[in-house]
């Protein structure tokens, strides 16, 4: 029993050293000509600030109609 239980051991360690992320010495330096994010993401930003546009202008509307409703109650 011994021998499967070391045997077991060894290969349960050697498995996890396989498994060892390499890290190199010093990180990468970065490119001269790599383009930059606002390139990159240019359009996806133009869409997301043309939905916070519509997002704030129904949030608008619907305030006034909250309110309409709550003058009209009273």
């Amino acid at each position: 029993m011994n021998i499967r239980w070391s045997f077991t051991l060894i290969l349960a360690s050697l498995l996890l050293s396989a498994c060892d992320e390499n890290k190199p010495n010093k990180p990468p330096t970065p490119q001269v000509n790599a383009p930059s994010a606002p390139v990159l993401f240019g359009d996806q930003r133009k869409v997301l600030d043309k939905a916070k546009g519509v997002e704030q202008t129904l949030e608008n509307q619907s305030q006034e109609q909250r309110n309409a409703i709550d003058n009209a109650a009273q």
